[in-house]
């Protein structure tokens, strides 16, 4: 399970979280103008916009889960399994496998404008990247600093929904999990009145409990609630280094701890990592599990020009800074 959330200071945020039980041994990956990207039906594409974000190579090939281009379009793919559905090759359409939807927007759309009038005219194909690697059940939500959208590939067709909080978790699907946000519009950060009775002197015995209510569990649409209140009243400074630990705070409010999510077998979903990546000047920032230090890769640092992967692996383990080693 996963959560992914926008912010906006000065400059314009994305990131999110991914939950699983094992990692496939994701890297920080940044793909140059030139890296030829071919598409199963829809050809070779031999120049995009550059794009870094957290993937899984196979084959030397970039299996993103999110990721942001150059011109500051981001897109994250979560699980939304039971729901989705692709189908099979379709005349006069762009047919793109669901794996390739990331690499097929990014390396051409520079905006969520431009990425909407792509998706009017994809069929969502259910080709498989390999037999060791299945189609997976996905959702997306794709941002620029202007506005965020969220793309349902279902048995009824390719849904394109407005998102106004910026926010996306798994299942239910998305217009279920904004519906249900209408039964918490009491929430606040602010203290409490009284509206429950006049005849009764109630009164607020301690600080947060405008936030009564919110919901604290670690299902999908609990983890919505809880991030889009997080979001919508976060207040931060808008420098580089207070915009990017506020956005790790947000996100932390969903953190999955090993031992609360058993899944079976002995294993248990745990937030592998956590990402943030200020599209605007295309840094990517991550935290891992066993990692709190905040690590960053700035794509603008790589020779974007080039025709080979930039591959990071991720830093395990944590960075601890002993704040009175002895001198030597």
């Amino acid at each position: 399970m996963c959560t992914a959330a926008t912010y906006k200071t000065r400059d314009f945020y994305f990131g999110r979280t991914l939950d699983y039980e094992f990692s496939y041994g994701d890297e920080v990956t940044i793909t140059p103008r030139h890296y030829p990207f071919a598409f199963r039906h829809m050809g070779t594409l031999q120049s995009n916009y550059a794009m870094i974000g957290m993937a899984y190579i196979a084959q030397d090939y970039p299996l993103y889960y999110d990721a942001v281009n150059e011109k500051g379009l981001a897109i994250a793919g979560l699980n939304f399994v039971g729901n989705a559905h692709y189908g099979e090759i379709v005349p006069d359409r762009d047919n793109v496998a669901q794996f390739e939807l990331i690499p097929w927007l990014l390396g051409q759309c520079a905006s969520v404008q431009e990425a909407r009038a792509l998706l009017a005219r994809i069929n969502l194909v259910n080709t498989p990247f390999s037999r060791d690697l299945p189609v997976a059940q996905l959702h997306w939500i794709i941002a620029d600093r202007g506005q965020a959208i969220t793309v349902e590939s279902v048995k009824e067709g390719l849904k394109v929904y407005d998102n106004p909080v910026g926010v996306l978790t798994n299942n239910p699907p998305f217009d279920q999990q904004m519906f249900q946000l209408n039964n918490y519009m009491h929430l606040s950060p602010k203290a409490p009145h009284n509206d429950f009775s006049s005849k009764l002197a109630l009164h607020t015995y301690s600080r947060g409990m405008g936030a009564l209510g919110l919901p604290g569990d670690l299902s999908s649409q609990s983890r919505f609630i809880r991030v889009a209140f997080t979001k919508m009243n976060s207040v931060s400074g808008d420098s580089e280094g207070q915009s990017v630990s506020q956005f790790f705070h947000i996100l932390g409010a969903v953190d999955q701890q090993r031992g609360c999510c058993d899944v079976g077998d002995g294993q248990f979903e745990i937030t592998l990592y956590t990402s943030c990546c200020n599209t605007d000047k295309g840094i990517y920032y991550y935290t891992t599990y066993d990692n709190h230090q905040i690590t960053a890769v700035d794509m603008h640092k790589e020779k974007l020009d080039g025709t080979s992967l930039a591959r990071y692996p991720l830093i395990q383990g944590e960075q601890i800074y002993v704040q009175n080693a002895p001198a030597k």
